[in-house]
């Protein structure tokens, strides 16, 4: 019940705060989707939901990642987080988002995620970035 409320507040969420939400997909090993919203243009709280999974097997994870580096055209990132289920434990990822278009809502990413846990792993990640930018 409690990750249907949770799924279902997600989906609520851009429609009730003024942050710059976004929405993200790595792919690794350990593949997930991501939906984050900036404050104050460097902090990025981040819910993550496992993918290519069974349903009852999702894992969550919760990240905040801060922006070491913040440009227009790439931001270099560092965070603390937590994960659930499927290699659960502390989260600390390091990554790079990049937004080489002219439409800076779409970008990539590349993010390195030390697992630290029931077993300790090292993940790597890359795929797409979307920001869902209100008017200014």
């Amino acid at each position: 019940m409690q990750r249907k409320l949770l799924f279902i507040a997600l989906i609520l969420m851009p429609f009730f705060t003024k942050a710059q939400v976004g929405a993200g997909f790595h792919y690794s090993n350990l593949p997930f989707l991501g939906i984050n919203y900036e404050i104050s243009d460097r902090f990025r709280p981040e819910l993550r939901i496992g993918t290519d999974t069974f349903l009852e097997d999702v894992s969550l994870e919760g990240v905040v990642t801060y922006d070491l580096l913040d440009k227009p055209d790439y931001e270099l990132y560092l965070g603390l987080g937590a994960r659930s289920e499927d290699f659960s434990g502390l989260v600390i990822p390091f990554g790079l988002n990049l937004y080489p278009l002219d439409n800076k809502n779409f970008g990539f990413h590349f993010e390195v995620a030390p697992i630290v846990g029931d077993v300790d792993i090292l993940r790597g990640s890359l795929g797409f970035r979307y920001r869902f930018k209100g008017e200014e």
